[in-house]
């Protein structure tokens, strides 16, 4: 059965969609929301914090859920992520033990509330994401909070970089490993909350994770990847919106295809053809 487009997928009518409001909007929060995502998934698969990432994805459900029946902005539900972090630090049982123990329960807690809170609407976008729908004030959202975790990023690059590859030796020139720890756990969870309207909790962690891993399949200049990740992240996303459209697909998951399609790529010419061609050519 041959798929049936809302449009006829030529040039004309893919600019012509570019006009519409809520494209531009996807756009914009999209974009916004892969350059977070891909600059912080460098720093996640170094740490080796993609259960992190996971696992404050899953715990802020709740926060997200009550906020929604609150009116508040969605940020709120970031508090409830601070819990993964206090909770990590136990003496008692493995970090991973207690991540799986209180991602779970406060994933099933965030689920139960969807299905018993009345509403004209379906929250089913916390879940998987709905770019396309996102309104003026979830963008401008995104936006704000994107952009306090890029400054505060950029300006603390060097020391995050210090703490991701050789904590005993950032400790050695002053700096806290615990502090920069909670400041880099606390960069995490408002990323997941600026990737929760564009992919949703389910698929935040590809977000995560995807972008960097791919870069590192391409360099292993740790500066190229904090450019090459957010670049990744963009045109997947760009990549993945329009595909939704043209598909009538879910947004986040036509991001989270084409970022597995990306990887998959690297993964198969990177190391050996990228990085080679490249080499070849600087000599």
């Amino acid at each position: 059965m041959p798929l049936e487009f809302p449009f006829d997928p030529n040039l004309g009518s893919f600019l012509e969609i570019l006009g519409f409001a809520f494209m531009q909007r996807a756009l914009i929060t999209g974009i916004a929301t892969a350059l977070v995502c891909g600059v912080i998934s460098c720093f996640v698969i170094h740490v080796g914090w993609s259960l992190m990432g996971d696992a404050i994805s899953h715990a802020i459900l709740p926060g997200v859920v009550i906020s929604y029946i609150l009116q508040l902005p969605y940020a709120v539900g970031a508090v409830v992520a601070a819990l993964i972090g206090l909770v990590r630090q136990s003496n008692v049982i493995s970090s991973d033990t207690s991540m799986g123990i209180v991602f779970t329960t406060l994933f099933s807690f965030g689920t139960v509330l969807i299905s018993k809170v009345p509403s004209q609407t379906s929250l089913s976008h916390i879940l998987f994401g709905n770019l396309l729908g996102v309104t003026p004030s979830h963008m401008w959202q995104v936006l704000v909070l994107g952009s306090i975790v890029l400054v505060a990023v950029v300006a603390l690059r060097r020391d995050l970089a210090l703490f991701t590859f050789d904590p005993m030796h950032a400790q050695a020139l002053g700096k806290s490993p615990r502090v920069l720890s909670c400041i880099l756990l606390v960069a995490l969870a408002i990323t997941v909350v600026v990737s929760l309207q564009a992919v949703g909790i389910i698929l935040s962690v590809a977000m995560l994770v995807t972008p960097g891993a791919t870069a590192r399949m391409l360099t292993d200049n740790f500066w190229k990847m904090l450019w090459l990740s957010p670049a990744i992240a963009a045109l997947a996303t760009v990549l993945g919106i329009c595909a939704s459209y043209v598909l009538d697909a879910s947004s986040g998951d036509m991001i989270g295809v084409v970022l597995g399609i990306l990887f998959a790529l690297a993964a198969i010419f990177g190391s050996r053809g990228v990085r080679v061609h490249i080499t070849a050519v600087g000599n």
